[in-house]
Formats: structure tokens, C-alpha cells, sequence
């Protein structure tokens, strides 16, 4: 049997695949919408070439899973839509994108941020969850990637007690994102086993992560018997079944920590016999490394000493980008402002009373209608 498809996650430890990004604030304080598209386009232009760099980098380091940042085109979810109008122009190159990835056997999968919460008892954190999805498959679409379970939108389970009400929303979700869309069960909230409930009667498949399990039911050891059940269990979700995704990470100072340590210190047996596996740890392709010698039975090349005593490295910075290249050709802006997206965050740190509305209105209301913008197609 092979050995399981090994993944990394948005950034290398080293310089290999490292993102730029652009605060709000610095963005709002450009006083044209000129000046806002060829920010937005130079930021644009720079993170797409690194994500063709990721899958080149995945391929040389036989890393057959990689999970897109959730912030690769910052700024592209506010309501301005001068973002959108800047990946119009960068279209042919996204779609590009799917066709490389098949090409070199790399799995692309992405996990929106935690404020994604679609059973909340708040309408408005239900909005502002889907509208994100929605940003989120727009963006796969854009790039060519499949409207199946290959390409995961991965979430967690959510509000604790609500898990009729996520059935319900995602029945209703568009194909976008409900063809993509997995659950993962959670420390301290979802059981693997009440989420596979959810996931059987939404007809999504289930992410078993086993450090979250382990956490969640006080587990002494990963060959626990029923890791094993929980894996299997997992694996019914998933068609095929060869496409099962699991999570991995060790505890930093023990099972469990819920911070996670700079390597994998433990394979789960479970584990072989899985199709993928997302490597979750602070040391990023040095743990996967490290992960690839254990599996195959031959020393480790990595010294977690090294890693965590040599100095600093100074890296790409990731707050503002650099002046942009005046040799850069810019596309004008476009004339037309496009129509109003949605917010770019929101914030809901406690959760208020339940309020009694209609899941199957949030399509009606805000997936049709206020997602009908300038984007892509």
C-alpha cells in the first residue's frame, strides 16, 4: 500500500512560498480608485506567480496536498469591487492554475477563516458566513478548480446544539460551495461522532482531525482502538473514498495541548491507510520532511534543534508591499464601479440569544441577490 499524500499548509517555514499582503488601513488611505487598482494588481500579479511557485515547491518535495491561503487577494472581499476588477485582468493566468495543478498531481484545498460559523444563532454571522464561502468558491472557480469533493472548503462544525440548523443551511448553499464544502470536528465542540451525524444527513463529507479527537475525548495514545473507528467512520463520507483528507499535529507540550508542536512526533496506524493528510505543524516543509523519513522507515533529516535555535531569518515582509515596478504594464481601471460585495470581517465573540428565521430565506436574501456583482464568471 502506498504511503498517504502528505500536505502543506499556505506557507513554507523558509522562504519558499511566502505571500504578501496589504493592511486595510494602508489600502483606504489611497486616495483614487487608480491608485487602488494598481496596488491591488501589483499585490495580485505577485501572489498568483507564488502560487504556481507552491505547486512547483510541492512537487520537488513530493508533497501531494497543498491548502490555499484564505487571504491570497486581500482586499477582493470589500465592497468597493475594485478588487474583482483587478482579477478580471488576471483571468486567463488564474484559470491556468487547475490545468497545473491535475498536470503535476498536487490536491488543492483551502480552509476559510473561523469566523465562517453557518449554524449561528445570529442572522447577521449567518450572512456574512455564507457571503464568505461564496467569496471563497468564486475564487476556486476563477482558478479552475473542480466543483467536487477534491477541492475542499473546509469548516468546522460551528455553534454547539445547532446541528439541525447547519443541515439545513447547507442543503440550501449553490453548487459552488456545497459541492466542495466538508465539516471538521473540533477539541471542544463537535464530536467526530455528532459531526458525522451532520455530515451523513448533509450529504458533505467529514475532515477527522485526530488532535482535536484526541483533545475532545481525553485520549492516552494515538493506537487508541477508537481512532481507528473514527477514521472508518470518516472514510463513509467520502466518494470515492480514496479522497478521504485527514488532519494531523502533535500537542506542543503534550496529546493535549491544543497548540500545536514544530514537528509530528506521532504517525497514527490509522493513519496508513488514508489517502491524504494535512501536516498541521509550526515547522511547515521541514515537518513533512521529517514525517516522509519516519514513514519510510530511514533517519530524519531535520534537526528540530537547528530549526528552532539558528538565528532569524529574515523573510518576504508580510504587511505592505513594496513600491510597485513603474516598468509594470497596468491595465486602466475600469470606468463601471462594480456593485457592492459585502463586508470584509465580522465580529461576533459571544453569540446572542437564538433567533427564530428562516435558513432557507438566507439563499433567497443573500446569495442571489446581494452576491449578483461585477466578478468573475
Amino acid at each position: 500500500m502506498n504511503p498517504p499524500q502528505l500536505g502543506l499548509v499556505c506557507i513554507t517555514h523558509g522562504d519558499a512560498v511566502r505571500y504578501r499582503t496589504l493592511t486595510r488601513t494602508r489600502y483606504l488611505s489611497l486616495e483614487t480608485p487608480q491608485q487602488k487598482f494598481d496596488k491591488l494588481l501589483e499585490l495580485y500579479t505577485y501572489n498568483l506567480e507564488v502560487l504556481f511557485g507552491a505547486l512547483e515547491f510541492c512537487t520537488a518535495q513530493s508533497i501531494g496536498i497543498y491548502r490555499l491561503t484564505s487571504d491570497l487577494f486581500p482586499m477582493a472581499d470589500l465592497g468597493d469591487g475594485i478588487g474583482f476588477e483587478v482579477l478580471e485582468t488576471l483571468k486567463p493566468r488564474m484559470a491556468a492554475f487547475g490545468l497545473e495543478s491535475l498536470r503535476r498531481g498536487v490536491r488543492v484545498v483551502i480552509h476559510p477563516d473561523q469566523f465562517v460559523v453557518l449554524n449561528s444563532a445570529s442572522m447577521q454571522v449567518v450572512r456574512n458566513s455564507v457571503r464568505a464561502l461564496w467569496y471563497h468558491a468564486r475564487i476556486l472557480d476563477a482558478l479552475n478548480l473542480p466543483r467536487s469533493s477534491w477541492t475542499v472548503m473546509n469548516i468546522h462544525g460551528g455553534k454547539g446544539g445547532r446541528g439541525a440548523q447547519m443541515v439545513e443551511i447547507i442543503r440550501d448553499l449553490p453548487d459552488n460551495i456545497r459541492s466542495r464544502l466538508t465539516l471538521e470536528n473540533d477539541e471542544y465542540t463537535y464530536s467526530a461522532a455528532q459531526l458525522f451525524e451532520i455530515c451523513f444527513e448533509a450529504g458533505v463529507p467529514m475532515v477527522f482531525d485526530v488532535h482535536h479527537h484526541v483533545v475532545h475525548e481525553k485520549l492516552t495514545r494515538l493506537d487508541d482502538p477508537r481512532i481507528e473507528a473514527a477514521v472508518q467512520m470518516a472514510r463513509a463520507t467520502w466518494t470515492p473514498p480514496e479522497w478521504q483528507l485527514v488532519h494531523l499535529s502533535s500537542g506542543k507540550t503534550g496529546l493535549h495541548d491544543a497548540k500545536h508542536h514544530e514537528l509530528i512526533l506521532e504517525f497514527p496506524e490509522a493513519f496508513r491507510r488514508v489517502g491524504y493528510v494535512e501536516v498541521e505543524a509550526k515547522t511547515k516543509e521541514f515537518a513533512i520532511l521529517d514525517l516522509q523519513a519516519q514513514l519510510e522507515n530511514r533517519p530524519s533529516p531535520v534537526s528540530l534543534e537547528a530549526l528552532t535555535t539558528s538565528p532569524t531569518k529574515k523573510r518576504t515582509p508580510k504587511a505592505e508591499l513594496e513600491p510597485a515596478d513603474k516598468t509594470l504594464t497596468k491595465p486602466k481601471r475600469k470606468s463601471k464601479s462594480s456593485s457592492r460585495m459585502w463586508t470584509r470581517r465580522s465580529s461576533h465573540k459571544s453569540e446572542p440569544s437564538p433567533v427564530v428565521f428562516s435558513y432557507a430565506s438566507v439563499k433567497e436574501q443573500f446569495i442571489f441577490s446581494s452576491c449578483k456583482h461585477t466578478g468573475l464568471n
